[in-house]
């Protein structure tokens, strides 16, 4: 009897510790709006890899690419309820309710993509993901970017004037809305999926995009005509849920936090040895091109500081640190 009870024991306990095991384990869901094949979500995949191996298979992660979960705006949302575990995000939703965000858009704040990706990994750019957990409810582990933004359109861009009334194609928030109101363009937000058809059937005359983007979809198939301006960089941030992260334990804290930014690591130092290649393939290209530089948006850049220095105090910070990068 007594050998029967203490075996009774040892299978309650046995089932105690697998059931205890269970209820740590998680399958994280993590969205983002880049197709499958974009370097964003090859390292969302990597990451997912990367969290199981190291918690033991305890973990997993599945990824939702294209938009899979919503847009940025419902994928926020589905955040700070806990409905989503995690992200990596352009920073325009974020920067449409923390305003300190829109100064990273600052146009010329940066030189190219690397020096982006420096000012991206300095503790100044770091000042800011420390404002997000109260003011979007999530915690952000590290930026990730795609390249410089360019201009590409259906008709030639070769003077600043030739923006005016033009259809064109943004991601949706205030900085780049603003940047192109004032350069006499229709900014017309619309997600990134949706473009290559509105170029097509003519529904946006012009998109702000990356050599990357350009490329990957095919956009100059459409659109034959790129101002090579590099007048803003375009940061991504990995994030968790704040009510997900409450919920873990400081080891699970950790492993997230580590793995995670060694992937958003990847795509930074990814674009940086992507960027001269791609535009170089893109120059090959049967397409026409114009470049310019801050002259030639003098005006709008006017326009935009005259709103957003009051609106983003840590453009100063930025800014800053910036030209000390510069200097280097």
């Amino acid at each position: 009897m007594n050998r029967m009870k203490t075996l009774t024991l040892a299978c309650a306990a046995a089932a105690l510790a697998v059931s205890s095991m269970s209820a740590q384990a998680r399958d994280f869901r993590l969205g983002l709006i880049t197709p499958a094949q974009h370097l964003w979500s090859t390292e969302a995949e990597a990451f997912a890899q990367t969290l199981n191996e190291r918690s033991g298979g305890e973990h997993s992660v599945s990824v939702f690419p294209a938009q899979q979960l919503g847009n940025e705006a419902q994928m926020v949302q589905q955040l700070q309820t806990g409905a989503l575990d995690m992200a990596f995000l352009t920073i325009a939703e974020i920067s449409n309710r923390i305003p300190d965000f829109g100064a990273l858009y600052a146009p010329y704040l940066v030189d190219d993509v690397n020096h982006a990706a420096r000012l991206l990994r300095s503790d100044a750019a770091g000042e800011l993901l420390d404002l997000m957990p109260e003011g979007v409810g999530l915690v952000g582990v590290g930026y990730g970017m795609v390249g410089m933004r360019q201009v590409l359109s259906r008709s030639p861009i070769e003077i600043a004037e030739d923006l005016q009334g033009q259809r064109l194609r943004i991601t949706p928030f205030e900085p780049i809305r603003d940047f192109y109101t004032a350069t006499g363009a229709a900014p017309a937000p619309m997600p990134l999926l949706e473009v290559y058809d509105a170029l097509a059937n003519g529904q946006v005359d012009a998109i702000d995009m990356d050599f990357d983007s350009i490329l990957i979809l095919k956009f100059y198939e459409q659109a034959n005509n790129l101002l090579i301006s590099n007048h803003m960089m375009f940061p991504m941030v990995g994030v968790v849920s704040g009510r997900v992260w409450r919920e873990l334990s400081e080891e699970d804290r950790e492993l997230i936090d580590t793995a995670m930014a060694e992937h958003l690591e990847n795509v930074l130092t990814g674009f940086e040895e992507m960027d001269a290649a791609q535009e170089e393939e893109i120059r090959g290209l049967d397409i026409n091109i114009v470049e310019a530089d801050a002259e030639f948006f003098s005006d709008a850049i006017a326009e935009w500081e005259s709103i957003w220095a009051a609106k983003a105090p840590m453009l100063e910070t930025l800014r800053a640190e910036a030209d000390r990068l510069r200097e280097e």
